[in-house]
């Protein structure tokens, strides 16, 4: 018998042989269960932080506190350095439901890995997704996020206006610890931008601006309209909402002079739309900072906003994801010098009418109609008020959710990621 290929036939049935039992290692932690996949049970977006406010974290650890929507069987987390300008690197990373303050409930604890690694750098502009751990993670339910930070790591990827409490260390890696060495407190979240569960929901992505991002409402309350639909909705959904609201946000234009209020939504949309893990759904409410914002002889026209809005609604279709357009609110009277002029308020209202009657969105969510003063429908009624003749107070956010009828949501299912 010729042996010539003797050598290459080993090769092949040591490679079959490999293929073989690889194949017959269970699925790692993360592989969807059957109905269930990846979804977005909490985030925010980030923006640049303002360089007199910037957070420098040194050899420290931070412990961020989120609330969840949806629950799930499994966890991961979505960390960000996409508007940094040099590597961060993160020693240690953490995740335990909270018990209460900054302290956690030890047995819940999970450290966190990133390709199996106990730590990670991440590049300039990129974002990382941790490994997958096993954790029950209850709706409704608060954790606790912990970074170590070794080195200097500034925050300049951040969301400043959190309206929730974390918690900053003295120097030293506490990722672990149940009861945390609270040095500082914040009220922002530095480099942490999402938290999946697996569950069998998709997720609603509400994008939008100070409004959505709830100024003005109760800190560590969770009161935001985003927080309260989550609330609405059936256990059995199993759906994630997650808030993409920025303050002083637009549509079309990034920020002038204040880094915080985020790169537009047209600039933002695949990072904070698109990325969310399970997206099934988009509240899109942003325009009103478009008008309030600049001087009146710089205000877009209703219809560079309407193109706006094409654009959404076209770039979230390419990726099946429904849009349902929400009707900007009344600002008649708010103290924020030159914000409103009736020339402004036209606009408002030729916007409004084009999101009602265009039938261009998959549906419409009338904001304007549910927080209006029907006496006065240029201003918001005075109950729901926060007192800025802009934004909602706490009683106007849940008059916000309960005007987003819940079966637009029927049948979600998550997407694919």
């Amino acid at each position: 018998m010729n042996n010539t290929f003797a050598p290459a036939r080993r090769s092949l049935l040591a490679a079959a042989l490999a293929l073989a039992a690889w194949a017959a290692v269970p699925l790692a932690h993360g592989a969807p269960e059957a109905g269930k996949d990846w979804v977005g049970t909490w985030g925010t977006a980030p923006a640049d932080a303002a360089p007199k406010t910037l957070q420098t974290f040194t050899n420290q650890t931070v412990r961020l506190i989120v609330r969840t929507s949806a629950g799930g069987s499994q966890v991961r987390i979505r960390l960000s350095n996409e508007l940094g300008s040099v590597p961060l690197r993160v020693g240690a990373a953490h995740v335990a439901l909270r018990a209460n303050g900054a302290a956690i409930d030890a047995a819940s604890g999970r450290a966190l890995t990133f390709g199996g690694r106990p730590s990670v750098v991440i590049p300039p502009g990129a974002p990382m997704l941790s490994d997958p751990v096993d954790l029950a993670v209850p709706a409704q339910s608060d954790l606790a996020v912990s970074l170590y930070l070794p080195g200097q790591a500034k925050a300049t990827t951040v969301h400043e206006a959190a309206y929730q409490t974390s918690y900053v260390s003295g120097p030293g890696n506490f990722a672990g610890a149940a009861a945390f060495p609270t040095r500082a407190t914040i009220a922002s979240w530095p480099f942490l931008t999402e938290v999946d569960v697996m569950a069998g929901g998709g997720a609603i992505v509400a994008l939008g601006d100070s409004i959505t991002d709830g100024a003005i409402t109760t800190a560590n309350a969770n009161r935001r309209w985003p927080d309260l639909l989550a609330r609405r909705l059936p256990a059995g959904a199993q759906m994630g909402v997650v808030n993409r609201g920025i303050g002083g946000n637009r549509l079309l234009r990034d920020p002038e002079g204040w880094p915080p209020f985020g790169r537009a939504v047209l600039a933002r949309f695949d990072r904070d739309v698109l990325a969310t893990a399970g997206a099934r759904h988009l509240v899109l409410l942003i325009g009103i900072n478009d008008i309030g914002h600049p001087k009146a002889a710089d205000v877009p026209p209703a219809e560079e906003l309407i193109a706006g809005y094409r654009q959404v609604i076209a770039r979230a279709r390419t990726h099946g994801i429904a849009v349902h357009g929400a009707t900007l609110t009344p600002f008649e009277g708010t103290v924020f010098p030159g914000y409103y002029t009736p020339a402004k308020e036209a606009v408002r209202q030729a916007v409004n009418r084009w999101i009602r009657d265009s039938r261009e969105f998959d549906s419409v969510i009338d904001f304007d109609r549910a927080l209006r003063d029907p006496a006065r429908p240029a201003r918001l009624l005075v109950k729901y008020d926060s007192g800025d003749h802009l934004h909602p107070n706490d009683a106007g956010m849940a008059a916000m959710a309960d005007a987003v009828p819940l079966e637009l949501f029927n049948g979600a299912q998550a997407a694919p990621r």
